[in-house]
């Protein structure tokens, strides 16, 4: 049975819907209010605070940490300066990725990693007779988005912290209501946005001092409905939706190369041995077969298809996980793993992943669109990921 958060105390009251999702074993909100589209407005347009202590978070300490780093990850953690974050692949020794998540290099051997699924097992045993630690600081350590256009103006007036000066995937250490914590300028939203990591036991005093400072910036508390569509506008993956872990695949198809998930230039194949290397040259060499992309789906023909049953089509929603077939012609040559409709965009966008061959921007494909029961296709679009790419994103905010 699932467990509160940190700041399950504060979420609670504020979830009028009592819409949960389970997240690693944690109650995680999927919605506040009946609709996520205030909350979705707050990310884009104002600042939205997203609990998001259900990551895995591990400490790598020691002499030999950046070597333990660099063994199991695709880029090259030498060229990573202390206060830098990374976000990263790590495969197995077919070179089909594993998880992927953001690491912070805190001091010269001090490292914070963030994986989706537990990691602590696989970081251990390729950690075997070096002089390292690695500790599972899940339950320890408490952690909030604080995402959209003015909070860097809330954490300028919340957080005891340089935030003037904190650039993109850059790391800094501050207070915030006398709490020590950790600010990254880092996100999972494609928008201006920092992440906040905490004592647990310490959480809900950050929780309090961003709440009551943020009102003057139009904070909202927001939900994993509100993140998905923001996440598919940002073209950023979600594991078990967007590709499979090699770990959880049954057969070889599910098994997917950082090539085939635009991760190419995570992959450093000039840095030291590390597990999947000479998989991963080959696939360099040999190209791979599928490559991930964005769909625009053509929103008039989606009219005219259920206009032909007397019907009117309702933009979806909220984002959907379910995979949809992809069509060049009638041969299937791939997925749609993510759809969504976005109001920013006004467009019914998705994230597939097709065969290479069809991947080029601007090849038109059709997508599998089911109407009174009856599996019709639809004209969508190949485009280049992201959707959305604000300069806000990577600006020094004012």
């Amino acid at each position: 049975m699932p467990i509160g958060t940190a700041f399950h105390e504060r979420t609670f009251p504020l979830c009028h819907s009592l819409n949960y999702r389970e997240w690693s074993g944690y109650y995680t909100v999927s919605v506040y209010e009946v609709h996520h589209e205030h909350e979705y407005n707050a990310i884009r347009n104002a600042c939205a605070m997203i609990d998001i202590s259900p990551l895995y978070k591990y400490l790598v300490t020691g002499k030999d940490a950046t070597k333990l780093v660099n063994r199991v990850i695709t880029r090259d953690i030498n060229k990573v300066k202390v206060g830098q974050v990374i976000y990263c692949c790590w495969c197995d020794e077919d070179g089909k990725v594993i998880d992927d998540g953001t690491i912070s290099r805190l001091e010269e051997n001090v490292y914070r990693w963030t994986a989706a699924d537990p990691s602590l097992r696989w970081f251990k045993q390729n950690g075997l007779n070096m002089d390292v630690q690695v500790d599972d600081i899940s339950e320890k350590v408490a952690a909030l988005a604080l995402q959209g256009p003015t909070s860097g103006q809330l954490l300028k007036v919340a957080a005891e912290a340089d935030i003037t000066n904190l650039k993109y995937f850059r790391v800094t250490r501050g207070r915030i209501n006398g709490v020590p914590v950790d600010i990254s300028r880092t996100g999972y939203t494609g928008d201006l946005g920092y992440e906040i990591w905490a004592p647990w036991h310490e959480a809900l005093k950050v929780w309090d001092a961003l709440m009551a400072k943020g009102k003057q910036f139009d904070i909202h508390a927001a939900g994993m409905l509100a993140l998905d569509v923001a996440r598919v506008e940002a073209g950023l993956l979600l594991i078990e939706v967007d590709y499979t872990s090699s770990k959880k695949a049954l057969i070889p198809s599910q098994k997917y190369s950082p090539y085939e998930l635009g991760f190419g230039k995570m992959v450093h194949l000039d840095k030291d041995n590390f597990v999947g290397k000479t998989a991963l040259q080959r696939d360099k060499k040999n190209g791979v077969a599928r490559q991930l992309v964005g769909l625009e789906v053509d929103w008039v023909e989606v009219e005219e298809q259920h206009d032909k049953f007397g019907l009117t089509p309702a933009a979806p929603a909220q984002a959907s996980r379910v995979p949809v077939p992809v069509y060049a012609g009638g041969k299937h040559i791939g997925k749609a793993t993510t759809t969504t409709f976005s109001p920013l965009l006004k467009k019914l966008i998705a994230m597939a992943s097709v065969e290479t061959a069809y991947s080029t921007p601007g090849t038109k494909l059709q997508m599998e669109l089911t109407i009174e029961a009856r599996r019709l296709k639809t004209t969508a679009t190949v485009v280049k990921l992201p959707f959305f790419n604000p300069p806000r994103k990577t600006a020094v905010p004012v």
